[in-house]
Parts: C-alpha cells; sequence; structure tokens
C-alpha cells in the first residue's frame, strides 16, 4: 500500500494562529521546551545545533511549505535538540501539540502520513551525520555541495549552478568546520576545475567527481537535499 505524504493544506488546517518573523530572530533554541510544530508560510528559517567545540552546525533550510519543531506527540514534555532561527522576515503557521494529538488520535490515515513524515527526517539526519562521520571535513562539504545542487541546482551550459548564495562562513556552518578549511577546499576545487564562484554563487562542473569522492549511495533526491 503506498502512502501519500502529508499535504500542506493538511497541516495549515490544524494551526492554531500565525506569527511574523524577523531576520535574525530565534523561534526556539536549543535545550528550551516545546509544544508546537511550525510550517513557513513565507522567509525561511535554519534549524542547526552547536558542537562540543563551540561551532554551528547547520542541518535544514526550511522554506515556504515545510515543516519543522521538535514535537514528541503524546510525550508530557519536549526539549530541544536544535535551534530554530529565521534566515528571512516572513510568517509562520503554528500548530500546538494538543491540536496535533487529537488529530492523530481521530484520524489513522494521517497518523500514518505523519509516522511517514517523522522517518523522511531522520533520514536526512543520518545521511548528514553519516557524511560527517565516514568521510571528515572534505566528505562534509561535498556532500554539502550535492545537497545545495538537488535543492537550488539549476542547469546551464557551464554545469548545475546553485542558485543559492551563501558564504564561506555558512557553508563551513553546514560542515561544522572552520571556515578557513571550507575556503581552501573550495580553492581546490576550483584549481581542478571542479567548480567556479561567480557573485557569491557556486556552479559545480562535474557533480559526478563528488560523488565518487564521497562513494555516494545515490539516495533519492527527497533524503539527499537542504530541506
Amino acid at each position: 500500500m503506498t502512502i501519500q505524504p502529508i499535504s500542506l493544506s493538511e497541516l495549515l488546517s490544524l494551526s492554531h494562529h500565525m506569527i511574523d518573523i524577523q531576520k535574525g530572530e530565534y523561534i526556539f533554541r536549543e535545550g528550551e521546551t516545546t509544544n508546537e510544530l511550525y510550517i513557513v508560510c513565507k522567509g525561511k528559517v535554519q534549524l542547526s545545533k552547536m558542537t562540543e567545540e563551540g561551532r554551528e552546525l547547520l542541518l535544514r533550510i526550511c522554506e515556504q511549505g515545510d515543516a519543522f519543531g521538535e514535537i514528541v506527540p503524546f510525550q508530557l514534555t519536549c526539549t530541544c535538540t536544535v535551534s530554530a532561527k529565521t534566515m528571512e522576515t516572513g510568517t509562520l503557521a503554528v500548530i500546538h501539540k494538543q491540536q496535533l494529538e487529537e488529530k492523530l488520535l481521530t484520524d489513522h490515515a494521517f497518523a500514518l502520513r505523519f509516522m511517514q513524515w517523522i522517518h523522511l527526517q531522520l533520514q536526512r539526519m543520518q545521511t548528514k551525520i553519516r557524511d560527517l562521520i565516514l568521510h571528515g571535513k572534505k566528505g562534509a562539504l561535498y556532500s554539502t555541495l550535492i545537497r545545495l545542487t538537488n535543492s537550488y541546482g539549476v542547469e546551464t551550459d557551464d554545469g548545475i549552478l546553485i542558485d543559492f548564495p551563501m558564504t564561506n562562513q555558512e557553508l563551513a556552518n553546514f560542515c561544522g568546520s572552520a571556515r578557513e578549511v571550507v575556503s581552501r577546499l573550495l580553492k581546490e576545487l576550483k584549481e581542478l576545475g571542479i567548480i567556479s564562484v561567480e557573485k557569491g554563487k557556486i556552479t559545480i562542473h562535474d557533480v559526478q567527481f563528488l560523488k565518487d569522492e564521497i562513494r555516494c549511495e545515490g539516495c533519492p533526491i527527497d533524503i539527499c537535499n537542504m530541506k
């Protein structure tokens, strides 16, 4: 039996209210308790975690239509394992934990789709952790570039343009690495002709090189992305 994914309209129908967000604002921080799920109606939100060395590790970029939050249904308290910070001014729809639990209890089809969504989020997180552990800083950067092409890639005559400007520091945050390390690795890729950079946007000329270097397992795009 094929289970259809949760639709945006289904989630929005559960929303209790809307909130406006400003760029640079924290929606919740790692270690706080929470009882809400959020849907991005406008803007962008980044999910991140602090490493033991005090570096920020960016885990996900949520855009319009994406849901995020640290809710554990039917558990008394939920503690945030990541922080959510706005990248752009926008609007979020807020779903209270109680409303979600009532829906899960009364709509079994929705409950199955919600379980599927949770599993997908876990798969995405596991693949990012795997790349960090198995392939180190270089593998983390290469896999991040591959995920960026899957999320924001635009086919051009020269290769795949990542139509999402990022600084070296932002890339380093996705890799849990220092900016100097990422700058050095990007320079090596430029010298090899694998990438080029113009106005803060990266073009990948040979994505297969990156995949071969990290022994890419060919994960589906809905797992291998930045969302």
